[in-house]
């Protein structure tokens, strides 16, 4: 086992984020929390490198649709009116297509970070994927306030500035498909021996 500190995520800003000008606000706040950004770049990404960042497989997909019919529910909207399904899979197939559209619709900036446990504090940092459940302080909290029931409505992706990796097996898939090899670089940080030794 790695130490803690060792550990690697991946951050995305989406095109909503990067033609807002936000790339200089996010990559700020996890460089103050003293993570270390060991990868970076801007990417036009196409169609079909879009599609390869997300899993699809089929309980990824079952899960986006399944999230979906929760939202409707909670609302007490009517599924079937506006996806035209309540199939789980079928619901999740859409979800999936708006996502791939929104990842390239225009410019992303990726990003590694690496540093103490780097995929929970990333998480913590950018806040719930639903902006409008990300507390204030928060990435998303403080610059989105989007609903997956109005992304629905408009059979559209949720636009929520960035995509972080959710767990190790996620963020290594990541790392590989947005990062070739010898694309990462490693360095000590000057505050590095002041916080973690």
């Amino acid at each position: 086992m790695k130490h803690p500190k060792e550990e690697r995520t991946v951050v995305l800003v989406k095109p909503d984020g990067v033609m807002r000008g936000l790339i200089g606000e996010v990559l700020s706040r996890f460089e103050k929390r003293g993570l270390k950004v060991v990868g970076l770049k801007m990417i036009q990404p196409s169609r079909e490198h879009a599609a390869g960042h997300y899993s699809g497989s089929e309980e990824w997909v079952k899960g986006m649709g399944l999230k979906t019919i929760e939202a409707f529910k909670t609302y007490e909207l009517d599924l079937k009116n506006e996806m035209g399904t309540d199939d789980p899979i079928k619901i999740g197939r859409l979800v999936q297509e708006w996502n791939v559209s929104y990842l390239s619709m225009g410019p992303v900036v990726a990003m590694v970070l690496k540093g103490m446990h780097a995929i929970t504090t990333v998480r913590k940092i950018v806040g719930h994927t639903l902006p409008i459940m990300a507390a204030p302080g928060t990435i998303r909290g403080d610059f989105s306030i989007d609903t997956n029931t109005a992304a629905n409505f408009d059979k559209r992706a949720i636009r929520n500035v960035v995509h972080a990796s959710g767990d190790p097996m996620e963020a290594e898939h990541e790392i590989q498909h947005w990062f070739r090899e010898g694309e990462l670089v490693d360095y000590d940080r000057a505050d590095e021996n002041i916080m973690f030794s």
